[in-house]
């Protein structure tokens, strides 16, 4: 028997802030992305707004009608991070297979430090004790046999609470939720269930597996397994992953875009943080690109294209994305946010012979050069000039796979959710 913890800090990005600052705490509070832009959106909000149903996506001018006095505050990832990290070492002192999902949640496998369900819950409880005084945030744990069940526990009873979920209870407890529960039923998802009449996890689960497979694909087989209990998958080790089989990065703007030298800049400043980790990852070139588009609704688009030649040239990704984005959508969409990831990876020596090949080799020169000036004197010692355009761009930073920036800090959406919901 595996037992595994899903363990998520409650409201952590306006837990965090209430921390920073006392005053804040008993009242509503959003945060946002760009708290003096009438356009800025609500990134994270605490009890107190929800009350009033102030929403992740809703505009600050949406937040301050549901709740007048509401508190603003402008985004600061930085801090997110720190206190990630903080937390994360207590949860190290219990485990070192801790798998991260997103900066505010983690699985932890202690199947070496329990032997039932009983001692699994009172391990829970003293990590969430331990984070409620040494840190002075909150989580929520699920524990169970699988990383599905254990976080829908950790969704389960909010804040500050544990919810064990066993191959006893699972049925009683997991199968009456609704089934955009489950991980990796985004809306596009849960839509297509309904119309086989699936509403509920156990409606899923008791679902006949050949139709499931006949509409939804080996991803409707995945989520049938999900909730049936039967997912085995295994909680990755820190410091160990595995086998790299995609590189990407995204972003979310403060404002609406709908020019495009902006959208080829901000595809630009993606494919350089592509280009750059493939190259530290030892990857030639790629031929695979995928291309997110996210609107001014938070509804996010994925379209797919070969790149031939393959390549890690930062400028070609980008040439490549912006043609894409092209063929796939009008200017007058309003562009909130981009995503580029890169996958396929082969050997230079795998390309068919290129009558450009010369000038490409000297622009591969060039970026490399250039990388090894940022590495040395930091990002922002060289940008390009389309970038330098945007003061919102200039200082921008990379923080492990995600672009942070004074202007726009918000928690990145999960890829794979994004490409499992366009699949259908």
């Amino acid at each position: 028997m595996r037992y595994i913890f899903h363990c998520d800090l409650n409201n952590f990005y306006a837990s965090v802030e209430c921390l920073e600052n006392p005053s804040l705490r008993g009242q509503a509070v959003a945060v946002c992305g760009r708290a003096e832009d009438r356009h800025g959106i609500v990134l994270a909000k605490n009890y107190e707004a929800k009350e009033y149903n102030v929403k992740t996506g809703d505009t600050i001018w949406q937040a301050k009608q549901k709740c007048p006095n509401i508190k603003i505050v402008e985004a600061r990832h930085h801090l997110y991070l720190k206190y990630s990290r903080i937390v994360r070492k207590i949860y190290y002192n219990y485990t070192n297979r801790i798998e991260p999902f997103g900066i505010d949640e983690a699985w932890l496998d202690v199947t070496g430090s329990v032997h039932n369900f009983s001692e699994a819950e009172a391990l829970a409880n003293e990590i969430r004790m331990r984070v409620k005084n040494e840190v002075g945030l909150t989580i929520s744990v699920g524990v169970s046999f699988c990383k599905v069940f254990a976080k829908l526990g950790s969704d389960y009873k909010k804040p500050d609470a544990t919810t064990v979920i066993t191959p006893e209870n699972f049925k009683n407890i997991v199968w009456p939720l609704p089934v955009s529960d489950l991980l990796f039923v985004g809306r596009k998802t849960a839509e297509k269930l309904a119309k086989l009449t699936i509403k509920t996890i156990g409606d899923l689960a008791t679902f006949d597996a050949s139709l499931i497979s006949f509409h939804l694909g080996k991803v409707g087989e995945m989520l049938y397994r999900y909730a049936r209990g039967e997912e085995r998958e295994e909680v990755r080790e820190i410091g160990k992953s595995e086998e790299i089989k995609s590189v990407g990065n995204s972003m979310t703007y403060y404002k609406d875009i709908i020019n495009k030298d902006d959208i080829y800049a901000l595809f630009l400043l993606l494919a350089e943080s592509v280009s750059t980790r493939m190259k530290a990852y030892g990857f030639s070139r790629a031929r695979n690109l995928v291309i997110s588009v996210r609107d001014n609704n938070l509804e996010v688009v994925s379209k797919m294209a070969k790149m031939t030649p393959a390549t890690n040239i930062a400028t070609e990704i980008a040439d490549y994305a912006m043609k894409l984005f092209e063929k796939s959508f009008a200017y007058k969409t309003k562009v909130r946010g981009l995503g580029i990831h890169v996958s396929e990876f082969c050997d230079a020596e795998q390309l068919s012979f290129d009558c450009h090949e010369e000038q490409r080799q000297k622009q591969e020169k060039l970026e490399n050069a250039v990388d090894k000036l940022r590495e040395r004197f930091g990002r922002n010692s060289v940008q390009r000039a389309i970038i330098l355009k945007d003061d919102k761009l200039k200082n921008v930073n990379i923080v492990g796979d995600h672009i942070v920036t004074p202007a726009f800090k918000e928690k990145p959406e999960n890829y794979q959710k994004q490409i499992i919901e366009e699949n259908f």
